[in-house]
C-alpha cells in the first residue's frame, strides 16, 4: 500500500501519459486514505521536495470538502430512515436535532410554518430551553423569503428589525443564545422555517446554510406527508358523516315505513305475542340475538322491534342481506375498504359495522356468509374491532348484533358450512318466528293493515274483503308467510278497483290464490326484464322458492 503521504510521482508512472513530472497527495475523507490528489506536468522537473507541503494543503482543502458532503450524505440517510414513518414532525424533533448537531453544531432546533407573508407561527422545537414565541411578524418579508435563509452571527448586534414580538432578541439573550441560523423552504402545502440555535457568538457560517436548507428539506417533506395525511383524513371523514346522514335519513325513513303493517309488530296469536314478549326481554340488554323463521314471516320487523325498545334507540339501524352480495362485496360492504385495497376502490369507504356505530346492525341470511368473511366478523363479536379491507388501522366496534336466518344453523355447522364459534356467538339469546298458517288469528289484523297502507299508496279507499274471501286467506297455507300475504292483497287490491274483494281476486278455492300467485310472479319478472335475484327479493323468495313456482306455473321464459 502507498504510503498517506505526498510525493513525487516516478518517471515510470508518468511516462505511459506522456508527462513528465508530477505530484500526488492522499485525501483523507474518513480517517483513511481514500483517494488521491494527482497533478502531472510535460514539464520535466516540474515538481521537487518543496512541493510536496503545498500539495497535501491543497489535497487537504479538497478532503474537508468531501468530508463535509459525506457527512451530509449520511445526514440525509439517517434523517430519512428516522422520518420515513413519521407523521408529525414533533414527535422526533429532539432526535433529529441529536442527529443534525453531528455536521451542524447547535443548542436548538425549530420549525415555524408562514402565516400569511410576514408572520410565522411555531410548530415545534427540540427542547424547552429557550422562548417558544407563538408567533414571529417580521419587518420584511419579501427580502426575508428572497434570501431563503437568515443568518445571525450575534443576536446581540442583531438588526433584522422585529415587529411582534418587539422584544425577541432580548428574550433569546436572557435563555443564552448568541447566533441563530434559519433555513427557509417551501412545502408542497406552505413555506416553513427551521431554525438552528446557539449559544455561542458567530456558531454558523455561510457554510452551514447548504446543510440547513437540506435539513429544512427533509423536514418540509415530513410537514408535507404530515398535511397530506391529515388532509386525506378529513376527506374520509367528510365522507363517512355524509355516509352517516344518508343512512340516517334512510334509517328514519324506514322508521315512517313501521306505520305499514308489514313493518308493524301486528299480531294478536299466543305464538306472535310470545315473540315480542323475548323481544322485549332482550330489548334491554346489550346481547346478541338471533332470529330465526322462514322467509318472510318478519324478522326484521322483530330486529327493528328490539332496536326500539332498546337503549340504542336513538342510534342507526343499519341491515345487510348476506345472501344478495357476493362475497368479495360483502366484506366490502361489512367491514369497508382503503382506498386501493383492490381494483376500482379510488377512495376509502365506510363499511356498515362503522356506520351503525352506536347503533344496531342486522345481518339477514347470515348464513350466506363466506367462512372467511364468518371469521372476520368473529373478531368484531369477541373483540369488539375489525380493520377496513386494505387497511391496518384497528377500529373499534360500537354495535350490537342481531343476526336471522331462515336455515338451521346447526344443521349448516354440522356440514361445515357455518363456524361453530361464530354459531354460539350468535345463539346467546335465540327468537324463533313460527310460520304464518302456524297464526292464522294474525292473517286479518295483517291483511287489514295491509289494505290500509295499500289505499294510502294508490290513493283511493280502502278495499274491503268478503267473507269468502277471508275465508279464502284462512285457509291458504301461505308458503311465503307475511310478504307473500301483502303480495297477494296488493294485486288483488288493484283487480277489485277500490271494491270488495272477492272475485276474481281471492275466492275459496286456493286454486283462485295460485292464479294470483302466477300473475303477480309473471308481473314482478317482466318489471325485472327477467332478472331472477332481483325478482325474488321483491317478492320475498329464495331463488329456489322462485325457480319452483317458475316452473309450476310454466313461467321459465319470461323475461320482459
Amino acid at each position: 500500500m502507498e504510503a498517506d503521504v505526498a510525493r513525487l510521482v516516478t518517471d515510470e508512472e508518468a511516462r505511459p501519459y506522456g508527462l513528465a513530472a508530477g505530484v500526488r497527495a492522499p485525501l483523507r475523507i474518513t480517517g483513511d486514505t481514500r483517494g488521491f490528489l494527482t497533478l502531472l506536468s510535460h514539464r520535466p522537473r516540474a515538481y521537487d521536495d518543496h512541493t510536496l507541503p503545498r500539495a497535501q494543503t491543497l489535497a487537504d482543502y479538497i478532503s474537508s470538502v468531501l468530508r463535509h458532503e459525506h457527512a451530509v450524505s449520511q445526514l440525509s440517510e439517517t434523517l430519512l430512515n428516522t422520518l420515513a414513518d413519521v407523521l408529525d414532525i414533533r414527535e422526533v424533533l429532539p432526535r433529529v436535532s441529536e442527529i443534525v448537531a453531528v455536521v451542524l453544531p447547535h443548542d436548538r432546533m425549530t420549525v415555524r410554518f408562514a402565516d400569511g407573508q410576514d408572520e410565522f407561527v411555531a410548530h415545534a422545537a427540540s427542547n424547552d430551553d429557550g422562548p417558544m414565541v407563538e408567533r414571529v411578524k417580521i419587518a420584511d418579508p419579501e427580502e426575508f423569503a428572497a434570501a431563503g435563509f437568515t443568518l445571525i452571527r450575534d443576536v446581540a448586534h442583531e438588526t433584522l428589525r422585529i415587529i411582534e414580538p418587539v422584544d425577541l432578541w432580548q428574550q433569546c439573550m436572557a435563555a443564552g443564545y448568541r447566533s441563530f441560523l434559519g433555513a427557509h423552504i417551501s412545502s408542497r402545502f406552505q413555506q416553513l422555517s427551521v431554525g438552528f440555535w446557539s449559544k455561542r457568538p458567530h456558531g454558523f457560517s455561510l457554510q452551514d446554510v447548504p446543510v440547513a436548507r437540506r435539513v429544512a428539506t427533509l423536514v418540509g417533506l415530513v410537514v408535507s406527508h404530515q398535511q397530506l395525511a391529515e388532509a386525506a383524513q378529513q376527506v374520509a371523514e367528510a365522507h363517512a358523516k355524509a355516509e352517516r346522514l344518508e343512512i340516517r335519513a334512510q334509517s328514519l325513513a324506514a322508521e315512517l315505513d313501521l306505520r305499514s303493517g308489514l313493518g308493524r309488530a301486528i299480531g294478536r296469536s299466543p305464538a306472535w305475542t310470545n315473540v315480542l314478549k323475548q323481544a322485549t326481554q332482550v330489548a334491554a340488554t346489550e346481547t346478541t340475538a338471533l332470529v330465526q323463521g322462514e322467509s318472510g314471516t318478519g324478522k326484521e320487523v322483530v330486529a327493528r322491534f328490539i332496536h326500539r325498545a332498546s337503549p340504542r334507540t336513538g342510534g342507526p339501524f343499519i341491515a345487510i342481506n348476506c345472501a344478495a352480495l357476493p362475497e368479495q362485496l360483502l366484506e366490502s360492504e361489512l367491514f369497508g375498504y382503503e382506498r386501493g385495497a383492490f381494483t376500482g376502490a379510488q377512495q376509502s369507504k365506510v363499511g356498515h359495522i362503522e356506520l351503525a356505530s352506536n347503533g344496531v346492525l342486522f345481518l339477514d341470511e347470515i348464513t350466506e356468509m363466506s367462512l372467511a368473511a364468518q371469521a372476520k366478523f368473529l373478531r368484531v363479536l369477541q373483540e369488539r374491532e375489525f380493520q377496513r379491507l386494505g387497511g391496518t388501522r384497528t377500529i373499534k366496534a360500537n354495535v350490537r348484533v342481531i343476526a336471522a336466518t331462515n336455515r338451521d344453523l346447526r344443521t349448516a355447522v354440522a356440514r361445515g358450512a357455518f363456524r361453530e364459534d361464530l354459531y354460539y356467538r350468535l345463539q346467546v339469546f335465540e327468537i324463533v318466528i313460527p310460520p304464518l298458517r302456524d297464526r292464522k288469528s294474525d292473517v286479518l289484523p295483517l291483511a287489514d293493515a295491509f289494505l290500509q297502507d295499500i289505499a294510502r299508496s294508490v290513493g283511493r279507499p280502502p278495499a274491503g274483503l268478503t267473507a269468502d274471501a277471508k275465508h279464502a286467506l284462512l285457509e291458504y297455507r301461505w308458503p311465503g308467510n307475511v310478504r307473500e300475504l301483502r303480495n297477494a292483497l296488493e294485486r288483488a287490491a288493484i283487480l277489485s278497483e277500490g271494491g270488495l274483494i272477492d272475485q276474481p281476486g281471492v275466492r275459496a278455492e286456493s286454486t283462485d290464490l295460485n292464479e294470483m300467485e302466477r300473475q303477480t310472479i309473471e308481473q314482478v319478472m317482466r318489471k325485472t326484464h327477467g332478472n331472477k335475484s332481483r325478482a325474488a327479493r321483491r317478492l320475498g323468495l329464495t331463488r329456489t322458492q322462485l325457480y319452483g313456482r317458475l316452473r309450476k306455473y310454466g313461467l321459465d321464459t319470461v323475461d320482459r
